[in-house]
């Protein structure tokens, strides 16, 4: 398997200035495993190249298991247990920077503990997306074989579960977290001090005497754009500047999810500022129609055509060949 992508697979009940809606598919590796299968399609005849892992409960829709298949993504890796579905209750407001939790019922996540299967456990890249931090230590440490192992985080985690996050951060590559969460970790007020902190475990608990952080951190930072922090250097780019702004909901995830396909395949990529920064650029792209619908809705229509289209003019804009 190229890419394993574990997390919450669950549904939301949504609110914005512009659309609303209920029970409407979402979870960090619904968003992401679908955005990198776009960018790593199923061959014919092929296996899939992006497999997707966590529990879902008694209640989840077949249709929806049956629209990853369609997408390309492998569900061996779903898990059905006795319970109901993790569900999230979100409103936005205004600018829409920051959501309101409404509700969240964690449901069958709460009792997982996530089983690699054999054919999966030396993967090309794993993606621990958003969930608790102790399942998170469990699949690096059976998917220790991984070429580039990666996680996400969430603000919750980085209060009630620091030591455990803190030992998940010493174990991977890369670390993609927001602006938020990155001073939040650090306890900085600016990105590069907070990144500095992190990146060598001064900020993590046990300081720098129990270990390194990431050596690589992207920090994403809605509006303004993204700052990667990488042994090759430092990576700036600024966001698509789309006008069709619906719903922020899973932007973060399928930012991961591309930019993780799109470094598929390569080498030294943590050295390679020319690879980084296509990569980012097409995660930067994606994330803009992920907000320009409800939930997941804009990313499982996607046409390739319009993709091109705005990835050729995004290009054009950070100067990209």
């Amino acid at each position: 398997m190229e890419l394993i992508i574990v997390g919450s697979i669950g549904y939301d009940d949504l609110e914005t200035p512009e659309a609303s809606g209920s029970d409407v598919i979402g979870g960090s590796a619904v968003h992401s495993s679908i955005s990198a299968a776009f960018h790593l399609p199923k061959l014919p005849g092929l296996p899939s190249r992006v497999g997707i892992m966590g529990p879902i409960g008694d209640d989840f829709q077949d249709y929806d298991l049956e629209m990853m298949e369609h997408k390309g993504i492998d569900i061996t890796g779903i898990v059905e247990l006795e319970g109901k579905t993790f569900r999230w209750s979100g409103k936005y407001e205004g600018a829409m920077n920051d959501a309101e939790t409404i509700s969240t019922e964690v449901n069958v996540l709460a009792n997982y503990l996530p089983n690699v299967p054999e054919s999966w456990t030396i993967p090309e890249i794993i993606f621990c997306a958003n969930m608790h931090p102790s399942s998170q230590v469990s699949v690096l440490e059976q998917c220790n074989g991984a070429k580039i192992s990666v996680m996400d985080t969430f603000m919750l985690w980085i209060e009630t579960e620091f030591e455990t996050l803190s030992l998940a951060l010493r174990k991977v590559d890369i670390a993609i977290i927001n602006e938020e969460e990155a001073c939040k970790i650090a306890k900085e007020d600016t990105i590069t001090k907070a990144a500095r902190k992190i990146m060598s475990g001064e900020s993590l608990h046990g300081g720098e005497i129990a270990g390194k952080g990431p050596r690589g951190l992207i920090i994403k930072r809605g509006g303004a754009g993204v700052l990667a922090y990488m042994p090759c250097g430092i990576i700036a780019l600024p966001s698509y500047p789309t006008t069709k702004i619906i719903d922020p909901t899973g932007c973060g995830d399928s930012f991961a999810g591309a930019f993780l396909a799109n470094i598929v395949g390569t080498s030294g990529i943590m050295e390679d500022r020319e690879i980084l920064r296509n990569a980012l650029a097409h995660a930067t792209v994606t994330a803009s129609f992920t907000i320009g619908g409800l939930g997941s809705s804009n990313l499982i229509s996607l046409e390739r055509g319009k993709y091109h289209a705005r990835v050729d003019e995004y290009r054009r804009i950070v100067g990209l060949q």
